[in-house]
């Protein structure tokens, strides 16, 4: 079976690493360093993807598509994959709705999932466990994180992605259920500590939900993104200095950027919780860089891929699937948990 990979970043060749073993991969991207990095494992296609009409012969022959590329990107390609009939694994975390494409996709039986990687993607399938076996969700908790190892002063912190995205955090409005109702937190309002098996994080409310928001009944739903004490009231204090406003960032940016720039192994750490009356149910995992590749890299691309598997096994439905529908079906959770434990990710419920 034939499996092409849409960008070649950290990710996109990762998947690439994990899904040579077994299937003809293709990975197309305009970077031709990058995809040197993948010669030996996959064949590899020098184009422009930003001109979605090429992906009308870009696609053809592919039982499936990995979409890795940037955010911009992901609803044109859905919308193309659909209108071609081509199943996709879509990690581009597009700004649009997906899910208002859903019916489109059934009437073409277009097999698609989104959000496929760590959070949202893992995150989902846990929730998604965890709401099947519960019920209606009077609490619904996401702890997640990816953090340097060895954080250094001043901002204890480091650039693990985009450095333009990992700001959007700290200023785009979190979407959370509280008390049945949708609402909307200040990401910085409140900074709260809390201790997750040995570790002592800070945590602030982002807007991480997307699809849980529609598809989880639950009373109280949020998620919270994890940092080393002493970073988030540094980043208040520069948003409230109005340091992100737009006539600042770039300076801001040239600023701090830097200084969250070095040399750490990361790892990665979620925990996922959901209370029904007196029963409740809690995820934790881990990770760490490893075998060339960081932590964040592994844990999103390795749920990238073994998504990937299950489309081509057939276990995903036509439509628009959210990750947490595949939590909610034992045989391709149980899958999904076991095989990311085979890739040395620690993951268990306690």
């Amino acid at each position: 079976m034939k499996v092409l990979i849409l960008g070649s970043g950290s990710v996109g060749t990762l998947v690439a690493h994990d899904l040579s073993r077994d299937f003809e991969v293709w990975v197309v991207d305009k970077d031709e360093s990058r995809l040197k990095k993948t010669e030996k494992i996959a064949k590899v296609l020098k184009l422009d993807l930003s001109k979605t009409e090429i992906l009308d012969e870009v696609f053809k022959g592919f039982d499936v598509v990995v979409n890795a590329l940037p955010g911009f990107l992901g609803f044109r390609i859905l919308k193309k994959a659909i209108d071609l009939r081509r199943d996709l694994v879509d990690v581009s975390f597009m700004p649009e709705d997906p899910l208002s494409l859903d019916n489109e996709a059934r009437q073409q039986e277009v097999r698609i999932v989104v959000d496929a990687g760590f959070a949202p993607g893992l995150s989902n399938v846990l929730l998604g466990y965890i709401h099947s076996k519960l019920g209606v969700l009077d609490e619904g908790i996401i702890n997640v994180g990816g953090l340097p190892k060895e954080p250094r002063p001043p901002l204890y912190h480091q650039v693990l992605f985009s450095p333009q995205d990992l700001i959007d955090e700290y200023l785009r409005p979190a979407r959370c259920i509280v008390n049945g109702k949708l609402t909307s937190k200040d990401p910085l309002e409140i900074i709260e500590e809390v201790r997750i098996k040995n570790f002592t994080f800070e945590r602030f409310p982002t807007d991480g939900l997307r699809t849980l928001l529609s598809t989880i009944r639950a009373k109280n739903l949020v998620e919270y993104t994890l940092r080393w004490p002493g970073h988030l009231t540094r980043m208040k204090l520069l948003k409230e200095l109005g340091f992100f406003g737009r006539e600042f960032m770039e300076s801001t940016m040239k600023l701090i950027i830097p200084a969250m720039t070095y040399d750490s192994p990361d790892f990665s750490v979620m925990e996922v919780y959901g209370r029904s009356g007196e029963e409740e149910m809690r995820f934790f995992m881990y990770d760490e860089f490893r075998e060339g590749f960081s932590s964040m890299s592994r844990v999103t691309g390795y749920m990238t891929a073994l998504i990937t598997r299950l489309t081509l096994k057939n276990y995903v439905e036509p439509g628009v699937n959210p990750p947490e529908y595949l939590g909610m079906k034992d045989k391709t959770f149980r899958f999904i948990v076991d095989e990311i434990i085979k890739r040395n990710v620690v993951l268990e419920a306690y």
